[in-house]
């Protein structure tokens, strides 16, 4: 396998994308690869760890994600320890793989070049602006995510390999015309059917349900009368809103905000400058000297930008003349970042400087200088924001009153109600998965129905909703989870029952006709008896949505003049026969194109899973507890 991947990833197919998405992964989970402060490993594969740290930064990644995109149906799923132990047992076979799948890349001596690695990062969308790559925006993203330069083009070069090999995949794997055209066939063709449909009903004469069979039934369906828990709530809901609309400020209270957060309304001064860069290499005291012999050509009078060009090792801003934009305080190394800002004038020159990235040599090409908003124009602004924080105190002190009296007072909310201002809500009665809309998060309905709170027939603590959101509630009513007798439920098992023999019965009465279309007799007389007559259709495609889905369905299994017998399911019954096959029409190019490009693009995946499983078989592979 490993060599046909070797031979696919010079292929022309491989340019087509089977993408790993780089960024959103690389700045999510970075922290799964780099900087590591635990050793301990959670796995090793053939001899490589992959560490706890590791792991525990993917899981909180992948949870996070999830969390946001699912919201409470996560936090559902989350709240049951076993779900949450497979959940992160997942997460180590995908880090597993992926250790699988860069030890093949090695073994296969997929390479990737510095330059192929430079292309990749300038063609990136979170390093550009307006269209174009900005060595700014790529230096602050960097350093967002936790990463140096340096460390970033190491995990890029080990990403791009995986890429080679998902190409290489795409590349081993190809569609013939005629598999295209025989997918195309099957999947465009139309079928000329008739169909008898027997109602279940027109049998229920037939039907007789004794005592007998109620039991039997309620007995052999027990798990079904189960009735879950419901719970009817009183609860007290105050959030910030509430108490904004009461809260005034006053003209120097908004003037102390301003001058507190006079920063806020702060442009800080920034400033633009040309660099160039020498890195440490093997030799750092040879890198340094280089740096000084071109620090004195440039004070000898030398074109800064050519000597950029021509010597810098940060190639991105080097294609500039070493301009590398507007930045303010905190955004660069410290070094480069004080030895910039403590340059006087434009058009001056540093000294060689050090920084973690090499010795540099900086030139201020310009400056922006500091610039506050007046107060006048942030006014309606600091005053939403004093209102906000007035409202924030006043609703944290009342939390700790509510939180006091709710504890002391256990059997009511009325002193709860009151200090809130709010009034008492309360509910019908609802189970876990009919809470009313307001009560719905996970957090309302652990406490709700929480069997210690309805024990006690107390006040639950305060809940914090989410920001400034707050409730205390008190169960009120409690309706167990019980079994139903059998006299409750005998109405509803009996009409069950009733349905399910006719339906049988119909059934067997539709395997009867086809019995006698089989034999080649006449069923005029026993459709007639029914009211049943043939309908026929025409041209039916796979997705036809005239009839019901099973009939198509069945219809698409059959032979020409071939009949058979299906449920459907509106509970009735139906004989299909299937008249006729039509042909597709012909395919255009275009369409067989992209068919085989689909079937390419499956056995490919088909192909990396039986990858993976065929690196796991032959694998070392050791889970730590």
């Amino acid at each position: 396998m490993l060599e046909r991947i070797r031979e696919g990833s010079q292929g022309t197919w491989a340019s087509v994308v089977l993408g790993l998405v780089i960024l959103s992964f690389v700045f999510a989970g970075v922290g799964s690869y780099i900087n590591s402060s635990i050793n301990a490993a959670a796995a090793t594969v053939n001899g490589q760890d992959i560490s706890r740290d590791a792991l525990e930064k993917a899981y909180q990644n992948e949870r996070g994600r999830m969390e946001s995109q699912y919201g409470e149906a996560f936090a559902a799923l989350a709240g049951d320890a076993a779900y949450l132990q497979e959940f992160r047992k997942g997460i180590l076979d995908r880090l597993i793989s992926e250790k699988l799948i860069d030890q093949a890349a090695l073994e296969l001596g997929l390479r990737v070049s510095d330059a192929q690695i430079k292309q990749a990062i300038v063609q990136m969308q979170e390093f550009q602006i307006d269209g174009k790559f900005d060595n700014d925006r790529y230096l602050v993203v960097l350093r967002s995510a936790g990463f140096q330069p340096n460390g970033f083009r190491d995990y890029m070069r080990t990403d791009m390999m995986r890429r080679q090999l998902s190409k290489a995949l795409i590349g081993t794997e190809f569609a013939l015309d005629g598999e295209a055209k025989n997918a195309y066939d099957l999947q465009a063709q139309t079928r000329d059917g008739k169909y008898l449909t027997i109602n279940a009903s027109a049998f229920s004469d037939q039907v007789n349900v004794t005592e007998e069979q109620i039991q039997a039934y309620y007995s052999a369906n027990i798990a079904r009368f189960d009735t879950e828990q419901k719970v009817s709530v009183a609860y007290v809901e105050l959030s910030l809103d509430d108490l904004l609309d009461g809260i005034e400020v006053t003209e120097q209270e908004l003037n102390d905000e301003y001058e507190v957060s006079i920063g806020d309304y702060k442009t800080d001064e920034e400033r633009r400058v040309s660099h160039i860069l020498i890195e440490f290499g093997d030799d750092e005291a040879s890198a340094k000297q280089q740096a000084q012999d071109i620090l004195l050509k440039v004070n000898e009078g030398g074109d800064f930008a050519a000597l950029a060009k021509e010597f810098s090792a940060d190639t991105f801003s080097a294609e500039k003349g070493g301009d590398i934009d507007w930045f303010g305080a905190g955004m660069m190394d410290p070094e480069f970042e004080a030895s910039a800002f403590s340059l006087a004038a434009i058009g001056d020159t540093s000294k060689v400087v050090k920084s973690d990235f090499g010795f540099h040599i900086i030139k201020l090409t310009d400056i922006k200088p500091e610039q506050i908003t007046p107060f006048e124009d942030v006014k309606a602004e600091i005053s939403t924001k004093v209102k906000t924080h007035k409202a924030e105190e006043n609703l944290y002190a009342l939390q700790q009153r509510m939180a006091e009296v709710a504890f002391e007072i256990p059997d009511h909310l009325d002193e709860v109600s009151a200090i809130a201002n709010k009034p008492i809500v309360t509910t019908e009665l609802f189970s876990r998965t009919s809470a009313p809309e307001a009560l719905s998060s996970a957090k309302i309905l652990n406490a709700a129905f929480d069997a210690d709170l309805i024990a006690q027939a107390a006040n639950s603590e305060v809940l914090e909703l989410g920001d400034n959101h707050l409730m205390v509630l008190r169960v009120v009513n409690n309706e167990p989870e019980r079994t139903k007798e059998l006299a409750e439920v005998t109405d509803s098992i009996k009409q069950q029952l009733q349905i399910d023999a006719s339906q049988n019965a119909a059934r067997e009465w539709a395997q009867g006709i086809l019995t006698s279309i089989k034999a080649g007799n006449d069923i005029t007389a026993d459709l007639a008896a029914k009211n049943v007559a043939w309908q026929e259709k025409q041209a039916l495609t796979r997705i036809d949505g005239t009839v019901g889905q099973n009939i198509v369905t069945e219809l698409f299994k059959l032979a020409e003049n071939n009949s058979s017998v299906v449920d459907m399911l509106s509970g009735d019954i139906a004989l299909v026969q299937l008249v006729k096959i039509n042909p597709a029409a012909p395919a255009e190019a275009a369409q067989l194109d992209s068919i085989k490009s689909r079937l390419a693009q499956n056995k490919a995946q088909l192909l990396y899973s039986e990858l993976i499983d065929s690196l796991k078989a032959g694998a070392d592979i050791e889970i730590f507890k």
